[in-house]
């Protein structure tokens, strides 16, 4: 008895951690690739999709809600909070946030928090203040509570470049289980790949989830000048000595007076 209590107490932690197989997700990507270039302002990309049943049933539940969490790639970077001493503004501490997204939008239909319980927000990590931002806090590697000062000064800073958002009206239903989702990517977005989960909910609960991908990459002069100084440090390095040197000279040579 014992054995057939600690199997159906398993067998029921793992069906409530996956959604119930009732619809899926298909979605596409306007476009898989964003170049950066020397006049990059930033672009919009547009996410798609469709609800549909299961093979195994033609039952569907609306409404449904929809979560996009887009994810670039992980950095580590370090915040400084100053303080003004004597008159002066110096740097009073610090706090090093270890492999977080450069990027993070959470793009929905409605407010998340509306969309389901507080706990489930935080087990799946939807909205800015439920995303997991470890801080390195001496020998310790750990989360802290969404009202950390170093925290929301973190997320301030970030949604101010524009690398971290949260929009309750980015994702828009055309019909009860056709979508579309505004993903922005502004001028300073990081390159590397980034993550996209797509999170289906109805009546608080979550029925499906599917994922995609998309690469920032930078092309053209910009992209061989950043080989050049990656691969060829010190040729690089001799080659735009050289240059600052020519350029001085011939400024040199068309300003000199009589």
């Amino acid at each position: 008895m014992r054995r057939l209590a600690q199997l159906l107490v398993l067998t029921l932690l793992v069906s409530g951690a996956e959604p119930a197989a009732a619809e899926r997700l298909v979605v596409s990507l306007s476009n898989h690739r964003v170049a950066v270039t020397s006049n990059f302002v930033g672009e919009e990309l547009v996410l798609f999709g469709t609800i549909e049943p299961e093979p195994t049933t033609s039952a569907l539940r609306p409404p449904y809600d929809l979560v996009v969490t887009v994810t670039g790639p992980r950095q580590t970077i370090r915040t400084r909070r100053k303080q003004r001493i004597v008159g002066i503004w110096v740097n009073a501490d610090s706090r090093e946030f270890v492999r977080v997204p450069a990027y993070l939008a959470v793009l929905s239909n409605r407010p998340v928090n509306d969309i389901a319980n507080p706990d489930m927000l935080r087990r799946l990590q939807i909205g800015l203040d439920n995303f997991l931002l470890p801080q390195r806090i001496g020998s310790d590697v750990a989360d802290t509570v969404r009202d950390d000062p170093f925290r929301r000064a973190f997320v301030r800073l970030q949604t101010q470049q524009g690398l971290y958002r949260e929009s309750a009206t980015a994702v828009t239903f055309l019909t009860p289980t056709v979508f579309r989702a505004a993903v922005p990517m502004p001028a300073a977005v990081p390159t590397g790949s980034y993550g996209i989960e797509v999170e289906l909910f109805t009546r608080g609960a979550l029925v499906a989830r599917t994922n995609s991908a998309l690469d920032v990459i930078k092309t053209g002069f910009e992209q061989y000048v950043a080989d050049a100084a990656r691969d060829y440090g010190l040729l690089y390095g001799m080659a735009t000595a050289l240059m600052a040197l020519l350029i001085g000279w011939i400024a040199s040579l068309v300003f000199a007076r009589d």
